[in-house]
């Protein structure tokens, strides 16, 4: 006879080890970014300070009232009471979660726990700098040593007429071959006929037109491919290309307009370079935390490692 769950501790304690450990280790991982304390490890005495201490960790006062504060603040109906003893279970289970956690090695063997405990520590270690201004001074030399990260690339807009390139074995369209109408459409353009005129009796369907709109390089390369956009980028503004040979086909383009890269001044963009100054400084500070954890710490790597 088949013994069931129900009658088996063990069995459900087995059954029900993986889905403890991602709890645990989802648990642990929140309460050290939600509540900011792994308590404080006291083996003698009973501080002052202390609330509570599980195991060899103290739970400090200063911590527990700022939770009752946070607590009772989105308590409709406070109760002052009640909310201070549930906030002190809350600490107190988890830290003993957290204990656990550690005791089964989680931060060690659970991903989603090694995230969590990586993104506070880095947190911690770039909140200060996520608060802070630069001086006047400090910007305008962070602002001018990075323009080249702040210059707005240059824009045109440009215009095409498409001709098909007849593969083998195709008939050819009744205007004629590819080449041969886009050297005529040329000719045309050049001798002053209308641009629409030319494409509704010379060109062939675009697939992906060009829009009429001033673009930046890189929205322009997207609709007419690398070669085309070289071939604009060294045309004078209002001049007519050559027929120019792509993947697609045949194309006689235009630049209509041209707006060159550009620097805003600082005034215009300084939201922007303040965002980007605490990035940066954040980014030091990381490493410059990172580095100094590496030179106390006792690191080494196998000589096969190359």
């Amino acid at each position: 006879m088949q013994e069931s769950s129900a009658n088996n501790p063990a069995k459900n304690v087995k059954q029900s080890r993986p889905a403890l450990l991602l709890a645990l280790g989802a648990v642990a991982g929140l309460a050290v970014a939600a509540w900011g304390l792994v308590g404080e490890s006291a083996t003698t005495g009973f501080p002052g300070d202390a609330i509570a201490r599980v195991n060899d960790t103290v739970i400090r006062e200063a911590d527990f009232e700022r939770l009752v504060a946070a607590v009772l603040q989105d308590m409709r109906t406070p109760d002052e009471a009640a909310a201070r003893k549930r906030v002190l279970d809350r600490m107190i289970e988890e830290e003993l979660l957290i204990q656990r956690a550690l005791d089964l090695g989680l931060v060690h063997l659970d991903r989603k726990v090694r995230a969590d405990l990586t993104a506070s520590v880095i947190t911690s270690v770039v909140s200060d700098i996520k608060a802070s201004n630069p001086g006047e001074q400090e910007l305008e030399t962070f602002y001018n040593e990075n323009k080249d990260y702040f210059t707005r690339p240059g824009r045109m807009m440009a215009r095409q007429i498409f001709f098909r390139v007849t593969p083998k074995g195709k008939p050819v369209p009744e205007a004629g071959p590819g080449q041969s109408r886009a050297e005529k459409a040329r000719a045309r353009l050049v001798a002053g006929d209308a641009f629409a005129s030319v494409k509704d009796e010379l060109g062939d369907f675009e697939i992906s037109p060009l829009p009429a709109a001033m673009l930046p390089a890189a929205k322009t390369r997207e609709y007419l491919g690398p070669t085309l956009l070289r071939t604009l980028s060294e045309l004078e503004v209002g001049a007519w290309s050559e027929p120019v040979r792509s993947g697609t086909g045949i194309h006689v383009a235009q630049v209509v307009e041209r707006e060159p890269a550009r620097t805003p001044p600082l005034a215009a963009i300084r939201e922007q370079v303040v965002i980007d100054w605490r990035r940066r400084q954040g980014d030091i500070a990381l490493r410059t935390y990172l580095d100094e954890l590496r030179m106390r710490a006792n690191v080494e790597i196998a000589d096969s490692f190359e």
